[in-house]
């Protein structure tokens, strides 16, 4: 048999891309229907378990993340913007209005906030010279001494493997959930229960990262980015650094 001439190859082509994309009634044409995992690395294709497991071991092998959006716990909300790697993190938390900045640099935790924050913390009484004393912490780094219950509960916020065994759980039965987009990256979604157990959106470019992630019962929404993007965690300089005491505010 002769081969098709190249023009008329290239003209048949056309020809059935220009049918597919005219095709509106609901009878399908073979060869019309695009892979929605042509290109990709692959995972799409896995069972809903091995894509969450592909996803973890992704996560667990990066050396940093970027780590935004909002956590539920204990009926509290928080927000965060972390950066994170082995060694330590920063960033900032919100809650109840109040913001502040977390600096870990291996065992040893700073926190940082304005005036306004520490006179909350110290009960705004300014007869006991409260405000004074947040007057001096205003925009230092305040060292958290590791005895003090604040360094476990605000530590967590900046441990990566902590924070990412806590979160990158969903619930009940796996399921995939469809092809999405993540911040122009193609992903594919699996799901728990149906979406009430949570939702997690996988990479499906490159490595299979966690991209973003909606916690199961309402408990917040987060989106990974930055993964393996070293960045620089160094100790504040003793001219920015006060050391509180023995223990922050309990509040």
């Amino acid at each position: 048999m002769s081969a098709i001439p190249q023009g008329r190859r290239t003209r048949r082509a056309a020809l059935v891309g220009a049918v597919c994309a005219l095709l509106v009634t609901g009878t399908a044409l073979t060869g019309c229907d695009e892979d929605p995992d042509a290109g990709t690395n692959g995972v799409g294709k896995l069972a809903p378990a091995k894509i969450e497991s592909r996803s973890r071991t992704a996560a667990d092998s990066a050396d940093a993340v970027r780590l935004s959006g909002t956590v539920v716990t204990s009926g509290r909300t928080y927000t965060l913007d972390m950066r994170l790697k082995s060694d330590g993190g920063t960033g900032s938390v919100t809650s109840k209005g109040a913001t502040f900045g977390l600096l870990r640099v291996g065992e040893q935790l700073y926190l940082k906030a304005d005036a306004g924050f520490w006179s909350q913390a110290d009960g705004g009484d300014a007869k006991d010279g409260g405000s004074a004393a947040a007057g001096k912490l205003d925009g230092k780094y305040v060292r958290v001494p590791q005895e003090d219950p604040a360094y476990k509960r605000f530590s967590g916020f900046t441990d990566k493997d902590v924070l990412l065994d806590g979160l990158l759980t969903l619930h009940g039965t796996l399921a995939t959930a469809g092809h999405h987009e993540q911040s122009g990256v193609r992903t594919i979604r699996i799901s728990g229960d149906k979406g009430s157990g949570g939702t997690l959106d996988v990479s499906l470019e490159g490595t299979p990262y966690p991209l973003r992630l909606v916690r199961a019962g309402g408990a917040g929404t987060l989106t990974f980015t930055a993964w393996g993007e070293n960045f620089d965690l160094t100790r504040p300089a003793p001219g920015d650094t006060v050391d509180y005491g023995r223990q922050l505010p309990s509040s």
